[in-house]
C-alpha cells in the first residue's frame, strides 16, 4: 500500500481543533457545546465589508494580481500610517490570511535545517509551518507564575547555533495574551542585530490591548528595516475570520520577492476576501474602540470566574482575547476530551484547547489549557458553570495529587 510522506505523517495535530470530531459527536447527541477552544469571535463582521460583498456586481470572479489588489494594498498602508507605522504599499503583500503570511515567510528565509527561536507557550500553528518550511523551532520557556512574560533576552542568545535563522514573535501573544513591552523589544531588536537575524512578529491582535500604552509594532524598531517581517491579518481586526484575508509588511525587497514567487504559484488571494478588506480599511471608524470594551468586559468576567474556582490559576491577560490556565488536572487533553464525550450540565458542555500543544518542550502544558474569551458574558457564564462542576466530579474520577500554586 502507498504510504504518505514523512513530512505529512509528522506534521502536529493542531490543539485548537484536534477534538473536533467529539464536538461533532456531542451536538448529535443534543448537547450545547460552548466554544473557548478557538478565536472565533461573536463579534458582527465590520458592516462596511458585508455591504461591499453584497453590492459586488461583476458578471466574473476574476483572478486578482498575486500580490493582491493594488486599492486593497493602498487602503493597508493608510491603516498603517494611521497607527504611526511607516510603510508604503509597496511594502505589503496580500495573503489568504495570517497563516498563509507566516506560512510563506517561513519557506522564504528558511532551509531545511535552520532554526527559529521563539518563547513557548506560543501559536500551536507556528509549528505547523515551521515543519512545512523543514525549520526547527527552538523553545525559550515562559512561565504562568509570572504572567508568562517575555523571558530575559540572554535566554535567547543562549540558544543562537549556526543553524539559526531567526526569532519569532506574537504580540499581543496567542495563547497567552502577554503584551510585550518596548524595552522587551528593544532588547530582541539588539540580539537580532548583533547575530544578523530576521525577526517575524505576528501582529494580529495589535488593536486588542487592555492597557493605556498602545501596543509598539517591530516595524518601528531601529536598525531594522531590513530585518523585520510582520504577518499580520484582518480576520480578528474586523471580524472577518471567514474570508481569509491577511498580509505580509516587510521593507525587505529580497523578502517581498521571494515570497511573492510563493504567491505567483497559489495565483492570488481571494477576490471578494480583497473587495471586503478595501471596504473595512477604507471605513474603520470607531470599531475598534467598542470592540475593545467588549473584549475587556469578557476577559475580566471570564478572570474572575477562573480565579473563583478551586485549583485553577490564570494569569490576567493584557491583550488579544485569550487566557492560559492552569487546572486541577493531570492532563488536560483527556480531561478537554471527557468534557465532550461524557459530561454535560443542563445540556451543555465547553470545549477548551489543551495546551500541551502550545508548547515545543516535551511534558509541558499539560496542565494547562488556553480559554478564548470570543463569547458574550452569559455563555461565558455558562461555561464555567460547566468547568466548575465538571472538575469536582472529574477529580472524584481521576484523583490527581495535589499541589499549591503561587502566581
Amino acid at each position: 500500500m502507498p504510504k504518505v510522506s514523512h513530512r505529512g505523517s509528522t506534521m502536529p495535530d493542531s490543539p485548537i481543533r484536534k477534538l473536533d470530531k467529539y464536538a461533532s459527536e456531542a451536538k448529535e447527541r443534543g448537547i450545547k457545546v460552548i466554544h473557548l477552544n478557538i478565536g472565533q469571535p461573536d463579534i458582527a463582521s465590520h458592516p462596511a465589508a458585508l455591504k461591499a460583498i453584497a453590492e459586488y456586481t461583476s458578471e466574473i470572479l476574476a483572478y486578482t494580481p498575486s500580490p493582491g489588489i493594488m486599492d486593497l494594498r493602498i487602503q493597508m498602508a493608510k491603516y498603517y500610517n494611521r497607527m504611526d507605522i511607516r510603510v508604503a504599499p509597496e511594502n505589503i503583500l496580500v495573503m489568504a490570511g495570517g497563516s498563509e503570511a507566516l506560512c510563506f515567510t517561513m519557506m522564504s528565509i528558511f532551509d531545511e535545517g535552520d532554526e527559529l527561536i521563539a518563547p513557548e507557550p506560543l501559536y500551536a500553528n507556528f509549528l505547523a509551518f515551521a515543519h512545512m518550511a523543514g525549520a526547527t523551532l527552538v523553545p525559550v520557556s515562559s512561565d504562568i507564575h509570572s504572567g508568562f512574560e517575555l523571558p530575559h533576552v540572554s535566554r535567547f542568545e543562549e540558544k543562537i547555533g549556526p543553524r539559526t535563522k531567526a526569532i519569532l514573535l506574537c504580540n499581543p501573544s496567542n495563547p497567552t495574551g502577554y503584551v510585550y513591552s518596548q524595552a522587551e523589544l528593544h532588547d530582541i531588536a539588539q540580539l537580532v542585530l548583533k547575530h544578523d537575524l530576521f525577526l517575524i512578529v505576528d501582529e494580529v491582535y495589535r488593536e486588542f490591548f487592555y492597557g493605556e500604552v498602545n501596543i509598539m509594532s517591530a516595524l518601528n524598531l531601529e536598525s531594522l528595516e531590513q530585518h523585520v517581517i510582520v504577518c499580520d491579518s484582518a480576520s480578528k481586526r474586523f471580524s472577518l475570520c471567514g474570508v481569509r484575508l491577511g498580509n505580509v509588511v516587510c521593507r525587505n525587497k529580497a523578502v517581498l520577492d521571494t515570497i511573492n514567487k510563493y504567491s505567483q504559484a497559489r495565483l492570488s488571494a481571494p477576490l471578494m476576501a480583497q473587495v471586503a478588506g478595501i471596504a473595512a480599511y477604507k471605513a474603520e471608524g470607531s470599531y475598534f474602540e467598542e470592540i475593545r470594551k467588549t473584549y475587556r468586559k469578557r476577559r475580566d468576567y471570564l478572570h474572575s470566574r477562573l480565579c473563583g474556582i478551586p485549583g485553577v490559576v490564570a494569569p490576567l491577560p493584557e491583550g488579544a482575547f485569550y487566557i492560559m490556565a492552569r487546572l486541577p488536572v493531570a492532563d488536560t487533553e483527556a480531561f478537554c476530551k471527557w468534557l465532550l464525550t461524557d459530561f454535560s450540565l443542563n445540556g451543555y458542555t465547553l470545549m477548551m484547547a489543551p495546551a500541551s500543544g502550545f508548547y515545543i518542550t516535551p511534558g509541558q502544558g499539560r496542565e494547562e489549557v488556553r480559554l478564548a474569551y470570543v463569547l458574550d458574558e452569559s455563555a461565558i457564564d455558562i461555561a464555567m458553570n460547566c468547568l466548575e462542576k465538571a472538575l469536582e466530579t472529574y477529580r472524584l474520577l481521576e484523583p490527581v495529587t495535589d499541589t499549591v500554586y503561587l502566581i
